[in-house]
């Protein structure tokens, strides 16, 4: 295995930098990891489904504590540096509000991912259940979509209704299940790869200059496209598989001991 020699890293919140169960915490090791690659001049970056807007507040102390440089949020496709926006990829203004209109009419739970927030449309059982799992804040309306630019969409089903959704949602677009009741609905080409490309080039900086932590499904194309990327001991097994290595789990010190383990950065006191 080429030991990774990066420039910049980057990491998922939920299950990899951010334990989101029980206490909700980061890693007291995780933030020395954070520290130590900075003080060794390799940037660090967050990359994660969320949108800014709904970040936890533990991230936002780490972000601030640790000197985190960039954020690649909602699936790639709102990039912000230092605070600025580096790289956006909103959806097409009509075939949002194409698809909501439908979905409405059908009464299929949905709801907006701007930079501003998350928006719901008709709440239910199933929008209920996969919002409180990560305890994400968002307020009700349905009319969000004209106001801000929308970069993703969740619809809230299960599998078993996939029968009567699938067919209202847009050909081509990715579907990413990340809880029983909910999908992320993202452009074709939408991913965390094409948002890290994107703001890596306007850096002058190459995809084989970063590496990459995460722990689910929608982890996928970036620890395939990013010069070495791991998985999380506690990832999907589909992660894994594609994965230039496998660290510890997030409760065993998986972000310390696996840069460490790499050479990434020297060992020390935890």
């Amino acid at each position: 295995m080429t030991q990774p020699k990066p420039k910049i890293v980057f990491f998922d919140i939920d299950e990899t930098l951010y334990i989101n169960r029980g206490e909700q915490r980061v890693p007291e090791s995780a933030k020395t990891a954070l520290r130590a690659l900075k003080q060794k001049g390799i940037m660090t970056a967050i990359a994660t489904g969320r949108t800014i807007a709904v970040l936890p507040e533990k991230i936002l102390a780490v972000i601030e504590e640790c000197g985190i440089d960039m954020i690649v949020s909602i699936n790639g496709q709102y990039v912000s540096y230092r605070d600025k926006m580096l790289a956006a990829f909103p959806v097409d203004k009509q075939k949002v509000a194409e698809l909501t209109g439908s979905l409405k009419a059908h009464q299929i739970a949905h709801a907006f991912v701007a930079r501003e927030g998350l928006f719901t449309v008709l709440e239910d059982e199933h929008s209920a259940a996969a919002l409180e799992a990560l305890k994400l804040p968002y307020t009700q309306d349905s009319a969000a979509h004209e106001r801000y630019d929308i970069y993703q969409m969740l619809v809230f089903y299960t599998e078993a209704q996939n029968d009567a959704v699938l067919p209202l949602l847009p050909q081509g677009d990715q579907i990413i299940r990340w809880h029983p009741h909910a999908i992320d609905l993202l452009q074709a080409s939408g991913s965390k790869a094409r948002g890290i490309e994107a703001a890596l080039s306007k850096l002058g900086l190459q995809m084989s200059d970063a590496m990459a932590f995460g722990d689910g499904p929608n982890d996928m194309e970036m620890l395939q496209e990013v010069g070495f990327g791991v998985a999380m001991g506690n990832a999907v097994p589909e992660l894994k598989a594609v994965a230039d290595y496998v660290c510890p789990a997030i409760d065993d010190d998986g972000i310390y001991r696996g840069l460490v383990d790499l050479g990434v950065i020297d060992a020390g006191i935890v």
